[in-house]
């Protein structure tokens, strides 16, 4: 025979109470029953539907966001000269110094010469002195030649120490070098060694050296070496079939297909971007300047920030009815890899935990379209590296390659970032709701009209002593 189980009430009594429960919870507002999600955690009100719902999606966020205070230039190198300045160093006092005393060489090696050498040899021509005094002459002789290695040696030994400042600084006197380079490779023309390293010396780094679209930059009077900015404008333009050095905007009706102009309309919004995300480093190799700027980057988690609160507010306006699903409304509500349709808006607007999916779909359409433009940015570096004038200078190249690293890196951790939360959420949290998900369908199925609540677990769980089953 099978076993009854008697109700304690009447099922008259019971089907009105249910029917008024579910008027009640029909007619409660849905801000009764909702996940909601803010700077303090999670928070739950009400009775909400589909418990599994925040671990099964991977918790509340795609990944960590947050702002960032501004980035302030920092200015690096004001002391740093180009080469230490060897080409300042004089003959002409190095020979007064030698035979005057002041310095070692000459006097060490012709202690005996006449304390009036100096005078003798601003008195009398060099052929009177040799006729009138061959020993004093043959002296002067020497003390020149000696003079003139020891300012040779000491000026190999200037330039040596600069070229091992340089491998130890990088790029703050790599740029000065290179400049010392170009303007000795426009004096050697002269045909005049001399000359040429003398015109060289002098003009040192002031002339700057070639740079994005032909012109100059770095040196008096030009424009600073601004990799990340000049390599973005170069690669957006080339993208887009313009001239490298075309800073004007590109209407829309223009834009066509290319997915760079449709993220950034000008290249000064991608030059924005990109200092933003990376930060950037302005080189100079003119005397008297400070030889490097540097303003860090924030990264990409502040902007996925951003991102979120605007598209958190468009899904919003769409949800609650204050704007129509039109095409427009949903793509501003999207991205260009996650688009929102109209169904999805519907689906949201019927969900019981409507706050905390709307903050996850907008988490992972913020985390989307930054991704969209950081591989975007990727590829620009890319092709703007591929300018001529940048891709024949090796400066140039390893800067845009550390650069592209980062960015890189920064990507990785996203994404490792994204994959760790689903993984850490789908395990015990998930596992234990499907648990207890299960018991409760379980003790739901020994009678519909039941009225002691899971039956099954209160069966299942440890007997107190003394109670009876």
């Amino acid at each position: 025979m099978r076993p009854s189980l008697r109700c304690a009430t009447p099922l008259r009594y019971v089907l009105p109470g249910m029917l008024l429960t579910t008027l009640f919870l029909v007619n409660t507002p849905s801000d009764a029953t909702q996940t909601q999600i803010n700077k303090d955690g999670i928070h739950h009100s009400g009775t909400v539907i589909g418990d599994d719902v925040l671990y099964s999606i991977g918790g509340g966020r795609a990944v960590s966001m947050g702002g960032a205070a501004s980035m302030d230039s920092i200015s690096v190198g004001a002391g740093w000269d180009n080469n230490l300045v060897c080409g300042d160093m004089s003959l002409n006092t190095t020979l007064q110094n030698q035979l005057n005393g002041a310095t070692q060489g000459f006097k060490s090696i012709m202690s005996n010469v006449i304390q009036n050498a100096t005078g003798a040899v601003a008195s009398l021509p060099a052929l009177i002195i040799q006729r009138a005094d061959p020993g004093l002459y043959n002296l002067l002789t020497n003390g020149i030649l000696q003079a003139r290695l020891d300012f040779d040696r000491s000026k190999s030994t200037c330039k040596a120490i600069a070229d091992r400042m340089a491998d130890i600084a990088g790029g703050q006197l790599e740029w000065g070098q290179l400049a010392e380079g170009v303007a000795l490779a426009k004096t050697v023309a002269s045909k005049d060694a001399v000359a040429a390293i003398e015109q060289a010396e002098t003009r040192r780094g002031n002339q700057g050296v070639p740079w994005v679209g032909g012109r100059s930059a770095g040196g008096s009077g030009q424009a600073p070496i601004r990799v990340v900015s000049d390599v973005t404008r170069s690669g957006y333009n080339l993208l887009n079939g313009r001239d490298v050095s075309d800073r004007s905007a590109i209407p829309k009706s223009s834009c066509g297909n290319r997915l760079s102009c449709q993220t950034w309309s000008s290249p000064q919004e991608a030059e924005a971007w990109a200092t933003r995300v990376l930060g950037e480093r302005e080189h100079q190799t003119c005397d008297h300047c400070t030889k490097t700027h540097s303003k860090p980057g924030v990264g990409l988690t502040p902007l996925i920030q951003e991102e979120f609160e605007t598209k958190l507010h468009a899904l919003d306006a769409l949800i609650k009815g204050n704007k129509p699903t039109t095409t427009e409304n949903l793509l501003a509500a999207s991205s260009q890899s996650l688009t929102i349709t109209r169904g999805v808006i519907e689906a949201l607007r019927d969900e019981p935990d409507q706050d905390l999916l709307a903050q996850r779909l907008a988490s992972e359409v913020a985390l989307s379209g930054v991704l969209e433009k950081a591989l975007l940015l990727q590829r620009t570096l890319l092709t703007g590296r591929k300018e001529p004038n940048v891709a024949s200078n090796e400066l140039a190249q390893q800067a845009i390659s550390t650069e592209s690293s980062l960015l890189n890196q920064e990507i990785n951790s996203l994404k490792t970032e994204l994959e760790l939360r689903q993984t850490l959420a789908g395990n015990s949290p998930i596992m234990l709701i499907q648990r207890q998900a299960n018991r409760a369908a379980g003790s739901r199925g020994i009678f519909q009209g039941d009225p002691v609540r899971n039956r099954l677990d209160l069966i299942q769980q440890a007997v107190s002593e003394g109670q009876k089953r």
